[in-house]
């Protein structure tokens, strides 16, 4: 073959083989990686069980159910509602839920009306039900919930001080013994090699 030959055919060769590629990536089928969808019937325990936590709950998990009507409260909580209109509010098991102060970060929940959706989220308990707890967009793509830190660990702590964050009475120095992030006690040097 001709190296002119090969320079015309190339460009063609590489267009076939790279632009698939790039189609299924940016039409987002490259989703994370996360666990498997299922749906709600399998994670939810039997109707006449008395557990409301069964084994699955608070793992991460993902689950695949159909959006009715989106139900939203005084107080901005929003609810995708799974169950149907003919199901009896306490006989619906499952609820998917969003907090108001996460409204920017979770975007418009009026599109997933009347459609199927994957949510990935912890699985727990709420308001008697199980559910999972909508904090970010990307939780309808696979993606993890957004990372809220734990207030309790977080009053009074200043990242500019010396104080420990958390009150432990393992990490306080109570000057009997050695403990741990003890400054005053250092352990001997090692003698030196003759």
């Amino acid at each position: 073959m001709p190296i002119e030959t090969l320079f015309r055919v190339l460009p063609a060769l590489l267009i076939a083989l790279v632009f698939p590629v790039l189609t299924l990536h940016a039409s987002g089928t490259g989703k994370h990686s996360g666990p498997t969808c299922a749906p709600i019937a399998t994670i939810l325990p039997a109707a006449d069980a008395p557990q409301i936590n069964p084994p699955q709950a608070n793992h991460d998990t993902c689950v695949r159910a159909h959006v009715y009507q989106i139900v939203e409260l005084n107080d901005g909580t929003r609810f995708l509602d799974v169950c149907p209109a003919e199901t009896a509010d306490p006989e619906c098991r499952f609820i998917l839920m969003s907090l108001r102060e996460d409204r920017d970060e979770v975007g418009d929940l009026r599109k997933f009306r009347d459609r199927d959706v994957e949510v990935r989220g912890i699985l727990r308990p709420l308001h008697g039900r199980l559910g999972i707890l909508i904090s970010h967009a990307r939780q309808f793509e696979g993606g993890t919930e957004k990372f809220k830190p734990n207030p309790k660990l977080l009053q009074g702590f200043n990242g500019q001080s010396d104080h420990m964050p958390v009150h432990d009475p393992n990490l306080i120095s109570t000057g009997h013994h050695r403990s741990f992030m003890n400054r005053t006690e250092r352990e001997p040097l090692p003698a030196p090699k003759p």
